[in-house]
């Protein structure tokens, strides 16, 4: 049987698949607490920014949305796909547009957290109450080290 990963990506002002991409965040939101932004947020940002999407035989099983200055304002990938380097080769598309790359993360996501260092993500600080709800976040820094980006295409195995 041939699997087909197919990337796709919606620049700013265009929002094809923005639509599948809320979907995913929301089961992601409702299963695990994490990914709570409201609809209007996550359209807005969505079409502001430039997202990278992974599509497994017309399924979507990840995507990354990532500003102008390499900031990754969502990133997700279906639990049961976890695991099986689509997060990394996200991460490593959005690396190979911007010479640094940020993100922020719940202090409670230890599974998210654990990416993130897996991949080379340094923890630069603590924000108490950066969630709406109130939950801290890190904010978390990949580059501009070469050998970083070199360590991320030899995961992904480019």
């Amino acid at each position: 049987m041939s699997v087909t990963v197919e990337k796709r990506v919606d620049g700013p002002g265009v929002t094809e698949y923005a639509d599948e991409a809320w979907n995913l965040k929301e089961r992601i939101r409702r299963t695990e607490g994490v990914l709570k932004q409201r609809k209007h947020f996550f359209m807005d940002a969505y079409r502001r920014a430039t997202t990278h999407l992974l599509y497994l035989d017309d399924d979507l099983v990840g995507f990354a949305t990532v500003r102008r200055d390499g900031y990754i304002l969502f990133l997700a990938v279906a639990p049961e796909r976890r695991g099986e380097g689509f997060g990394r080769r996200l991460v490593a598309e959005v690396a190979e547009d911007h010479r640094t790359v940020t993100c922020h993360a719940r202090t409670t996501n230890e599974q998210a957290l654990e990416f993130y260092k897996s991949v080379g993500f340094e923890i630069k600080r603590h924000i108490e109450n950066y969630y709406e709800d109130g939950g801290d976040a890190y904010y978390l820094r990949l580059g501009p080290d070469e050998r970083l980006r070199d360590r991320l295409s030899e995961l992904i195995g480019r």
